[in-house]
């Protein structure tokens, strides 16, 4: 999907995406998946690149989103550790060309 934005807030692309004005007079919204210098998104956001985040990236996973947080055995978890299967591996130079990979 690519957009070009010849004015702030309205968009000229080659879909039937719509990006809509969100709640909020400074948001845009749209109900799909956005490439950043990919046109083959698998998630809501793909960055193909660098990405630079001048606040905090904020994500579910924390303690107010838990509740029966306790300790564990350690003993017992490292024990489940070592029977986890790991790997090594090298990106296909196909895939590493397209994402932009230099060290596969």
């Amino acid at each position: 999907f690519f957009f070009q934005a010849s004015n702030p807030g309205q968009f000229e692309n080659d879909s039937d995406a719509v990006w809509q004005r969100g709640q909020v007079p400074e948001a845009i919204a749209y109900h799909g998946r956005v490439g950043i210098n990919t046109d083959a998104p698998d998630e809501a956001l793909v960055v193909c690149g660098n990405a630079k985040v001048m606040g905090r990236v904020m994500h579910p996973s924390d303690s107010r989103a838990k509740q029966n947080i306790r300790e564990v055995d350690t003993n017992e978890q490292l024990r489940r550790i070592t029977q986890m299967r790991l790997v090594e591996y090298d990106y296909k130079p196909e895939f590493a060309s397209v994402m932009g990979i230099k060290n596969t």
